[in-house]
């Protein structure tokens, strides 16, 4: 059932992309195997027990909207793009996926944090953690797909950041990584974090 209405969903992504550039022209082609695969590659992620998410800067509704579908799990979908967050209520409506859209700018959206918070292609992770972190419940966890510049990225985030890292492969691309991120708190003005070069760690599934 999930798979159908998964479906859906991306043939009202397509359609939509013709009027308001939900994804990049090469990409509406590709829709179900770059965005959905690459969105449905956090659901082994997902802790059991979650119940509530948050996804930051839905766009087009990946992960946010796929993962809703397919797990279940209430998301809040954060959109400051009014035409983006017409189409993600219409695709709400059209699929019954359990989420909520809020027409707003993430840093004033008015949200009761989650234990997860998911966010693709929005920002890099030093400003990310910035945005996630007032949305995510304590002992909650961030789900982020990033693409080969991942390790700068954890670089200057330990910069400013600490954090618990958990990266696993993504299937969906050689070259990528989901970064599972827990126990953001900001570094105090006297202390350095070391660099980070470990590559991704092989997949594991669950937990």
């Amino acid at each position: 059932m999930s798979q159908e209405r998964l479906r859906q969903f991306a043939a009202l992504a397509e359609k939509w992309s013709a009027k308001i550039n939900l994804v990049s022209r090469g990409d509406v082609a590709n829709i179900w195997e770059r965005h959905v695969g690459d969105s449905l590659a956090l659901a082994p992620h997902i802790p059991e027990g979650v119940t509530r998410a948050i996804d930051l800067g839905s766009g087009a509704g990946f992960p946010g909207m796929v993962l809703a579908i397919a797990t279940g799990i209430e998301f809040t979908l954060i959109e400051s793009d009014t035409r983006k967050a017409a189409f993600l209520l219409e695709a709400a409506r059209a699929t019954g996926a359990p989420v909520k859209v809020l027409n707003s700018r993430i840093e004033g959206a008015k949200t009761e944090p989650a234990m997860l918070v998911t966010a693709r292609a929005l920002a890099p992770l030093d400003k990310l953690l910035g945005l996630a972190r007032p949305h995510l419940a304590i002992n909650g966890i961030c789900l982020f797909p990033k693409g080969r510049n991942v390790e700068v990225e954890l670089t200057r985030a330990r910069a400013l950041w600490h954090m618990d890292v958990e990266r696993f492969l993504n299937p969906q691309d050689a070259d990528a990584c989901i970064l599972k991120v827990s126990q953001i708190r900001h570094v105090g003005p006297s202390e350095t974090a070391p660099p980070d070069h470990r590559g991704c760690e092989p997949e594991r599934r669950g937990g």
